[in-house]
């Protein structure tokens, strides 16, 4: 029988901004990477650094209910000029966040 994945829990923040800069510095450059260079990046990044700042500032851990926010939250965005969609660059930061925690985003390991 198959066991649920356990939940991915970051440690608590000391500074959500300082996480944000962290997230939008790695994140321009994958989105950059992943296609092509475009100045919607920079938006995009940003945008998600925010969220991701105010979750954390809530006192948000799970990664799963950060993810989600992300998701939620960039529906609103203009995704019309970017290769991108919210899920996307949900599944980036879960990507960039398990790879900070030394966590093999391949098979959950």
């Amino acid at each position: 029988m198959n066991e649920p994945i356990p939940p991915i829990t970051l440690p608590p923040s000391k500074n959500p901004e300082l996480e944000g800069e962290w997230l939008r510095q790695r994140l321009h450059p994958w989105l950059d990477k992943e296609f092509i260079p475009e100045a919607v990046n920079q938006n995009i990044a940003e945008r998600v650094a925010q969220i991701f700042v105010r979750q954390r500032m809530e006192g948000e851990n799970d990664l799963g209910s950060l993810v989600l926010a992300i998701v939620t939250e960039m529906q609103g965005f203009d995704f019309s000029k970017s290769f991108y969609g919210e899920f996307a660059i949900a599944n980036a930061v879960s990507d960039l966040l398990l790879e900070s925690l030394g966590i093999d985003k391949c098979c959950g390991q």
